[in-house]
């Protein structure tokens, strides 16, 4: 069962998020085979970033929490907080998972 990580942005982040994008968007190409999804949260403006949601492809919470862990955002200090919870898909690109009744 895949894992979701949700990150909060730092109210002081803005120009650290920035900078280290880049290699952020490195480090999640380079780990396409780990993620189901992922993409920043953004105010209504459409542009402010909030902080980032990952769906990352394991069972092993140490290794989600290593995931997020390894980000250049993580290592620059960008979010302020970190959630690693775990996710049940049900509905995922406009495609039911739910179990029909028997």
């Amino acid at each position: 069962m895949p894992f979701m990580i949700e990150t909060w942005d730092r109210p002081d982040a803005a120009a650290v998020r920035a900078t280290t994008r880049p290699a952020h968007i490195a480090y999640l190409e380079a780990n396409l085979d780990k993620l189901l999804a992922a993409g920043a949260k953004l105010a209504d403006d459409g542009e402010t970033a909030l902080g980032t949601l990952y769906i990352v492809t394991t069972d092993d919470r140490n290794e989600a929490q290593r995931f997020v862990a390894e980000d250049p955002f993580t290592k620059a200090g960008v979010p302020g907080q970190i959630v690693v919870t775990r996710w049940r898909k049900a509905i995922f690109d406009s495609k039911s998972f739910i179990p029909k009744a028997s």
